[in-house]
């Protein structure tokens, strides 16, 4: 009964903080190629992708 409300409440954190992080790249002063790879990579896999662009994204 509870795992669907977690559920819910952390798909919402994570498409936040997804939209959050593709506005970023696209403010951000890298290449076009460049911005194209971490969007994709965000939008294929949003979990590892937010991570990985967290860590190695900005600089």
């Amino acid at each position: 009964m509870f795992g669907f409300e977690y559920t819910g409440i952390l798909g919402l954190i994570l498409l936040v903080a997804n939209i959050w992080a593709i506005v970023k790249i696209f403010q951000s002063g890298a290449t076009t190629g460049s911005k194209v790879l971490w969007i994709v990579l965000i939008l294929l896999l949003p979990v590892i992708g937010l991570i990985l662009w967290f860590l190695m994204g900005p600089k």
